[in-house]
Formats: C-alpha cells, sequence, structure tokens
C-alpha cells in the first residue's frame, strides 16, 4: 500500500502538477521551455576567440528561453516553472509588494541546515533579524567598509 502511494506521489510531483501548471501558464498567454534542460549544446560548443558574450555560456536556458519565446518566458526548475522577468522596474514593484503574492520560497530540510539566515526568515523572525542587521547597512559604515577593502588591493 505504502508502495503504491509513492508512485503515486511521484507522478503528482514530476508530471501532473508540472503539465498542470504549464497549461496553466500557456493559458496565461506565457510561451516557454519545455519541461525538459536545454544546455548541453552551449557547454560543449567552443566561445569564439575574443568574445566577451558569455551569457550563452553562463545561462544558457534563460538566454534560449528569451531568444525563443520573447520577453516573460517561463523555464522549469525540475517539476516547478518560473517567470523570467527581465525588466528591473517590474522586479522592484514584485519584491516591494505587500499584498504577499509573491511569497518566499519554502526551503527543504536539507536547504535549511546550509543557509539558515535573513533570507529564509519570514513574519516576526525575519522583522527581528532585520532589526539587529539595519544598522550594519548605514551609509557611512559602508563606506568605511570599502575604504578598508582598497586598502587591502
Amino acid at each position: 500500500m505504502s508502495l503504491l502511494w509513492l508512485a503515486a506521489w511521484i507522478l503528482e510531483w514530476a508530471w501532473w502538477t508540472p503539465r498542470r501548471l504549464g497549461r496553466a501558464l500557456q493559458a496565461q498567454g506565457r510561451k516557454g521551455t519545455r519541461y525538459r534542460g536545454g544546455w548541453r549544446e552551449a557547454w560543449f560548443k567552443p566561445l569564439p576567440l575574443g568574445s566577451h558574450d558569455i551569457i550563452p555560456r553562463v545561462q544558457p536556458m534563460f538566454n534560449n528561453a528569451i531568444k525563443k519565446n520573447g520577453n516573460f518566458p517561463f523555464t522549469w526548475f525540475g517539476p516547478t516553472p518560473r517567470v523570467m522577468i527581465p525588466d528591473s522596474e517590474l522586479v522592484r514593484e514584485i519584491l516591494s509588494n505587500k499584498f504577499g503574492h509573491y511569497g518566499k520560497q519554502k526551503s527543504c530540510r536539507f536547504g535549511k541546515l546550509l543557509a539558515n539566515g535573513l533570507a529564509n526568515h519570514q513574519c516576526e523572525k525575519w522583522a527581528k533579524h532585520r532589526r539587529i542587521l539595519n544598522p550594519d547597512f548605514h551609509h557611512e559604515k559602508i563606506k568605511v567598509t570599502m575604504i578598508g577593502m582598497e586598502a587591502w588591493i
């Protein structure tokens, strides 16, 4: 019985949910990549001499998605689709939105072991840690830190 439950859960996670989400994004008029990666071509194709265009090499999936599907395409990260937003003003609006539509990602247990900081906290715990860290990001302290870093260089 537990084996059947596990098989159903894997199908839901890896097949049915991604297909449902992909169809929902396409119904909104979004174009995107297939539910598979396409990075091998960029890794094995040599960069031309004298070329500084490293985006196709460093982030080939994003580069190909924008070339093929225009602005605001979606790509797949495992079974989760993600919409790319290339406009800095829209990114600022999304990140400063107070309505809660764009919450933080939930991290897995292993991720919590690796990184348990301000980026992972929410609500009261985030506010408490932000108040503690806020004085360190004052303009004068950053200026002193940058001057100190120049002495090392």
